[in-house]
């Protein structure tokens, strides 16, 4: 086999790599698609392909694609874009959440790899900047078993945020390292660079941290209607704050890093913008720089050497070790299960965006040889394989087991069949955006309808006609934007109220989802709006929703209720739909209880969650809590009740709406069967 391997490298090599730009980038495109699906067949991540296509094509394998400028420039955008997607991956609030258990398992995550790792390569004749370099690739670890969490339903447990909260941790220590001993192998590692370094690298992290966001809400909330320009915006950023970083003698894929945390508190997870960041990284820009690690690998010499074959052994020994220690000790230290333990292990284990990030800089300044370049990515094909095998195996037995951790969240299915009404232009993007939410969070389906309101002799307008294929069609443009399920509702019908609530009835919506002026006149709180028949007609939930700003820059989500006027069961459906729009708008929630009794609650066993942020106030309603309101947050409060001459959610979110006409709401009302 190795023979033969030779023979066709030697005869691919004679006839030279192919220069045509055209034959170069379509034979990139191929790689791109093919490889990914055959390995993915074999039950492997597709990055895994993409590494194994680049040996093949490479100049050590068929030669058929010289590693140029070219692969090389595109490479390191890559490279950039991948460490980038980690940071976006990688939320401040699981830090803070679980600050104490997050801290303890990001340093033991590092620190034991760190130790081990190191002690190994010097065992088998490293040198020791290059032995701790390698060692620093076993401590970073990148998320490749995250979407099996998602579908187990345990991405919100305990265990999975304090793995999160340390995946910051380990990955920035990992980074820091990679910096230091560059430096060293550079012969700059003076006290001069410490002076520098320290301050410079503090002030950097404080200014990218606090204001890329700052700086990020301004943008979007000035330009946030062109989609074009939020893109070309976050790009802007993450190259930005990489140049900077190389500036301050650190490696710029630290500063893509801390660009994707920056950024990602502004980016909802289910957005349109945050699934183009995604899908053009994931499918280009990354491909290119896999496919460039790929083409640095010599197979010829992790064949034909005994040694490569014990340096690969060497790492993926110490790498499985030290993880599993790490995870072991955080759950004799926490109390965590055996199960929950094996998840942690399973997430922390795999090797991927650090590892060949640092690898890749550490081979191009001559710090490490071919051998270790091959030992890597034997290491990252044992550690993605065994990755989502272990979390996904142990992380069905933790499930069960989340029962009364989960309890205080669970609530209505805030998603399923989502009605949107849409008749204007200007505000049904963050209508559809509120939906969106609920629809992928549910796995369920999106439902734009627009009424044009005809008596049965009366001839429909074509303009009408016309306006609502424009509306529904941009509707479905968004949903398919993040490969949402969307089914239009064109229809006319004799009034608007009533062709909402037929549909609704005829396509099985288990939610409705109308906009609101924020006032209602005496006309129609006497006779009945559209929106007063509709919510009295319904036989689901209504969400009534205010939007003077941009949902996707909400801050915060403040839930207030008003015990008088919610039931038990109605307080914990808020809470759940609360919880569930701060998690996708990556908002602090914070829920303030408006109680008429002084501090007496009768929901005070609630067994709310305890990182739950509840302040009680007294008061008749909700409108008492007016004055915690801020801006940038997100009102959330139940519909009060309503006598005659009052809107029908009653007359407290008017009253709030006059009070803080810059503050954006969502009232929900429970259909009164």
């Amino acid at each position: 086999m190795s023979l033969l391997f030779t023979h066709w490298s030697l005869v691919a090599q004679l006839s030279g790599p192919i220069t045509d730009p055209v034959q170069v980038f379509l034979i990139i495109i191929a790689i791109m698609l093919v490889a990914p699906l055959l390995v993915e067949r074999l039950k492997m991540p597709g990055l895994i392909g993409l590494i194994i296509a680049g040996v093949i094509v490479g100049p050590h394998g068929l030669n058929i694609l010289a590693r140029d400028a070219t692969i090389e420039l595109l490479g390191t955008v890559g490279l950039l874009f991948l460490m980038f997607l980690g940071g976006l991956e990688t939320s401040l609030d699981d830090l803070k959440g679980n600050a104490t258990q997050a801290i303890t398992f990001g340093l033991a995550t590092f620190g034991l790899p760190m130790v081990v790792g190191t002690g190994a390569m010097l065992a088998i004749g490293y040198e020791p900047l290059a032995a701790i370099l390698v060692a620093s690739c076993f401590a970073s670890h990148t998320l490749v078993a995250l979407p099996i969490l998602n579908r187990l339903g345990i991405m919100k447990s305990r265990v999975v945020k304090v793995t999160l909260g340390g995946t910051l941790i380990t990955n920035i220590l990992a980074l820091l390292v990679l910096a230091v001993v560059v430096r060293a192998a550079e012969g700059e590692l003076t006290l001069g660079f410490w002076l520098f370094l320290i301050p410079a690298l503090t002030i950097y992290t404080i200014a990218v941290l606090a204001g890329v966001p700052l700086i990020g809400r301004w943008f979007f909330r000035q330009f946030g209607q062109d989609e074009s320009a939020e893109f070309i915006f976050v790009l802007a950023t993450l190259f930005v704050v990489s140049s900077i970083a190389g500036m301050i003698q650190v490696e710029p894929i630290v500063g893509a890093f801390l660009a994707g945390i920056a950024l990602t508190q502004l980016i909802p997870q289910l957005s349109p913008l945050m699934n183009r960041i995604q899908f053009i990284g994931n499918t280009l820009f990354v491909p290119f720089f896999l496919i460039s690690v790929g083409m640095l690998v010599d197979p010829l010499v992790l064949i034909g050497e005994p040694e490569s074959l014990m340096v690969a052994g060497v790492m993926i020994g110490a790498e499985l070790v030290s993880k599993y220690a790490a995870a072991w000790g955080m759950g004799k230290g926490f109390g965590i299960p055996a199960n929950g333990v094996m998840v942690m292990f399973g997430l922390s284990v795999a090797q991927a965006a650090s590892t060949l990030a640092a690898i890749t800089v550490a081979f191009n300044i001559d710090l490490v040889d071919e051998l270790t370049i091959n030992g890597t990515i034997a290491m990252i094909l044992a550690s993605c394989i065994l990755s989502p095998w272990i979390t996904n195996r142990w992380g069905r037995q933790f499930q069960p087991q989340q029962g009364q951790e989960q309890e205080a969240t669970s609530g209505p299915q805030w998603g399923g069949r989502v009605l949107v009404p849409v008749a204007n232009p200007n505000t049904e993007n963050n209508l559809l955006q509120l939906a969106l939410i609920l629809v992928k969070r549910g796995e369920g389906t999106l439902l734009p309808i627009h009424v044009v309101s005809a008596d049965a002799n009366e001839v429909v307008p074509a303009n009408a006609i016309t306006q609502q294929t424009q509306l529904l069609a941009a509707a479905e443009q968004l949903a398919h934007a993040t490969v949402a399920k969307v089914e239009t509702i064109g229809r006319v019908d004799d009034s608007i109220d009533k062709g909402i609530i037929r549909a609704a009835a005829e396509r099985h919506a288990s939610i409705i989802i109308c906009g609101w002026k924020g006032y209602s006149t005496y006309r129609e709180n006497f006779l009945g709006g559209v929106l007063d028949k509709v919510v009295r007609l319904a036989t689901v939930p209504v969400l009534i929703a205010r939007f003077p700003a941009p949902l996707k820059n909400t801050q915060r989500v403040v839930l207030a209720v008003s015990e008088a006027e919610t039931t038990r069961q109605e307080f914990k459906h808020a809470i759940a739909l609360a919880q569930l729009l701060a998690a996708e708008l990556k908002s602090e929630l914070q829920i303030v209880q408006v109680m008429a009794g002084g501090t007496t609650s009768r929901y005070r066993n609630l067994d709310l969650a305890t990182d739950l942020k509840l302040e009680r106030l007294s008061g008749k309603s909700v409108v008492a809590a007016s004055d915690r309101i801020e801006p940038g947050d997100l009102l959330v409060i139940t519909a009060s009740s309503r006598r005659i001459g009052q809107p029908v959610i009653g007359r407290a979110p008017e009253l709030l709406a006059r009070r803080q006409p810059e503050i954006s709401m969502v009232i929900i009302h429970y259909p009164r069967l």
